[in-house]
């Protein structure tokens, strides 16, 4: 049996590097998925709130319940900010992880263009030995008839 070619250990490298990049990036992008819902999560709460405190237009509310419902509104929007923050830092880690998979994927498709080039060339060169066996073989044909 003919040796490896050391280029399908390196194809094996690559294979399991890309597998472990779209890993990564999965992760990464269910990460931002969860980010994003949380987001999500605290623009309803405020709209909520922001509807109840509506719904309640017209009726006697005392000053401190006002100032509470305000400072109230300016925590969740303080929370809202840093949640758009949480977000933003989850895109760059997916945009990063999606890099670095396109990265591993061109190496992969590298290794396995060399492995089709050498395999391309082995074809040519095992139908070359074939031609010339046959044009042997021909000529011998030929002598012997001519003989």
């Amino acid at each position: 049996m003919a040796n490896a070619d050391p280029l399908l250990l390196v194809l094996k490298l690559a294979l399991d590097a890309e597998e472990q990049a779209a890993l990564l990036l999965k992760s990464a992008q269910l990460e931002c998925q969860k980010r994003q819902n949380q987001l999500d999560a605290l623009n309803n709460y405020r709209l909520d709130y922001m509807k109840q405190m509506q719904s309640q237009q017209g009726q006697a509310i005392s000053a401190s319940h006002y100032h509470q419902f305000h400072r109230f509104i300016r925590q969740i929007d303080e929370a809202i900010a840093q949640q758009h923050r949480v977000v933003a830092d989850g895109e760059k880690q997916k945009n990063y992880r999606q890099q670095y998979w396109l990265e591993k994927q061109k190496k992969r498709k590298a290794v396995e263009l060399l492995l089709d080039n050498k395999e391309k060339k082995r074809q040519a060169i095992e139908l070359k030995k074939e031609q010339k066996m046959t044009d042997e073989f021909a000529s011998q044909q030929f002598y012997r008839r001519n003989k």
